[in-house]
């Protein structure tokens, strides 16, 4: 069987940018596990040249530090791959219209067919020829669903988002050739345009994806990108779809940490064992891994190591679960059961599903319960044993840290899970004693909360630059102040000085299964309705 010797993609866009020791160290820990290459996900946290607003205030990289970590990377026989945008996903930049906005189209799109883009994106390849020996780059362009509908239709009219795509990839691939670069893009927009909105093809149906294929330029490598499937004949049908381009292909698994402090790496390791099948079975010998950071950058950046290091092995042709564990521990010095506890908070343990409840039932508000449809009975127990089992790996020299965390998380949940149930509960039946005792739960949870931040935010430091924190500080902040303050209306209802509590005297309306734990990975839509 070929073996394929796959690559990473790290995100440092969208909360922490990792600093240069803990990219060192990770390089380090890719190198052991057989990894050739690793993106850095930059979408604007680099320096360019002549353009200060570029990664302002976001703890962009200099030259100097993207030049030693390629100097590093290469010492252990990595190659450093730019990865940045060129359309899309540039909310960093388009945030500032004093300096942007005649280049912004919409949200975080760039403006498609105007000069002053091409000049920002030759600016954005100039530094990353200064600063990466590699000559692959990423160059991004997915999900840019409103192309051309923003300031673009006001300046030309409505036209067909295949030419303005194509247009627009053209430029930018010209522009990387004078570079010297040869560019892959992530395929998704390509199919959407043809597949009515969708990236994903149907068992059964065939997209007529000839004329779109037509537009892409030789030189432009497609990435299929696709986390989400554990059906080997899925990764099939998109392969074989890829295929009727002319481009060369590349498979981009993912390793979920995206969704909250917990990484679900059971998933992560059965959707890339059928992905990796298929592509060795296709041909398919350019893959790597995801590693997104999306909301916030909860996770750490050491908590895919099993799922990271189960891709690697399928790549190499190893798909034996035994051999796995056992090299496991050689290379990450921890037994690959006790490193996988480190996804306990997500209550998946034995299901490999992809649910987050240690962030949307952290943030909850427990007046308002629009997610206390999901709890279970039984879930605090789960949260008390996640906490001791995750406790016992708390004083691993290496990575304890990580477990310190996420067992001082579910000591939190503990109480924080169930804790707006319970307060409905006893509210509707007037229990007013069982609300007394409550009252010690809220305390004990701002307490518990504020132990919770302090190993976080040791983590957070440990692995990244401060910039982006203080996402963290209004998050948390504002979750201990809003624990407060129910406790004080509580407290006003007990006393008799309000009538009643207003929020609790509406009723939840169930979004989903009772009981059913999901995942929903929006902090601002999970703290309050009251966001328009």
């Amino acid at each position: 069987m070929k073996t394929v010797r796959p690559g990473v993609m790290l995100d440092c866009s969208r909360g922490a940018v990792y600093a240069v020791p803990a990219v060192k160290k990770f390089i380090d820990v890719l190198a052991k596990m057989g990894y050739g290459s690793l993106q850095l996900y930059t979408e604007e946290v680099y320096t360019v040249e002549g353009e200060p607003y570029f990664g302002y205030m976001r703890g962009r990289y200099s030259p100097e530090e993207l030049k030693e970590l390629d100097a590093y990377a290469a010492g252990q026989g990595i190659e450093l791959i730019p990865c940045i945008q060129t359309l899309a996903h540039l909310g960093g930049l388009t945030r500032w219209p004093q300096a942007y906005g005649d280049i912004t189209d919409t949200a975080d799109i760039l403006l498609a067919g105007e000069e002053r883009t091409y000049a920002l994106i030759d600016k954005m390849f100039a530094s990353c020829a200064a600063n990466f020996k590699s000559r692959r780059i990423n160059i991004g362009m997915d999900e840019a669903h409103f192309v051309g509908l923003g300031k673009y239709l006001d300046k030309h009219g409505y036209e067909n988002r295949f030419e303005i795509l194509a247009k627009h990839l053209t430029r930018v691939a010209e522009i990387a050739k004078k570079y010297g670069f040869r560019p892959m893009m992530w395929s998704d927009m390509f199919f959407r345009l043809a597949n009515h909105g969708n990236y994903y093809v149907e068992e059964g149906k065939d997209v007529p994806i000839e004329e779109v294929a037509k537009l892409v330029p030789e030189n432009v490598d497609l990435i299929y990108w696709d986390y989400y499937s554990r059906d080997g004949a899925h990764y099939d049908r998109m392969i074989r779809a890829h295929k009727k381009f002319k481009n060369g292909l590349v498979f981009a698994g993912g390793a979920w940490c995206w969704t909250g402090f917990a990484p679900c790496n059971g998933f992560s390791i059965e959707a890339n064992r059928a992905a990796v099948a298929s592509c060795i079975e296709h041909g398919v010998d350019n893959i790597f891994i995801t590693v997104w950071k999306d909301d916030g950058s909860e996770s750490s950046l050491f908590s895919v190591l099993p799922a990271l290091f189960a891709a690697a092995e399928f790549c190499r042709g190893n798909f034996d679960d035994a051999l796995i564990h056992a090299r496991f521990k050689e290379v990450c010095g921890m037994e690959w059961d006790e490193f996988l506890r480190i996804g306990l908070p997500n209550l998946s343990a034995g299901k490999n599903e992809i649910t987050n409840p240690c962030k949307y039932m952290l943030y909850s508000d427990p007046f308002y319960g629009i997610f206390d449809y999901t709890v279970f009975e039984g879930g605090r127990l789960m949260y008390a044993q996640a906490k001791a089992a995750l406790e016992e790996s708390a004083g691993n020299a290496e990575y304890g840290y990580i477990f310190r965390t996420l067992a001082d998380l579910c000591g939190v949940m503990e109480l924080k899970y169930d804790l707006g149930v319970r307060t409905r509960a006893l509210y509707r039946e007037k229990n007013m004693d069982g609300l007394c005792l409550l009252l010690n739960d809220y305390r004990e949870c701002e307490r518990r909360l504020n132990a919770f931040y302090e190993s976080f935010r040791a983590q957070w430091m440990r692995e990244a630059k401060g910039f982006g924190f203080e996402r963290h500080d209004i998050r948390i902040g504002g979750l201990m102040q809003r624990l407060k303050n129910c406790s004080r209306l509580l407290e006003d209802y007990l006393r008799g000085e309000i009538d009643c509590i207003e929020e609790l005297e509406q009723d939840i309306i169930a979004d989903g299964e009772k009981g059913k734990t999901i995942c929903f990975n929006n902090w601002l839509r999970t703290a309050t309705i009251c966001n328009s």
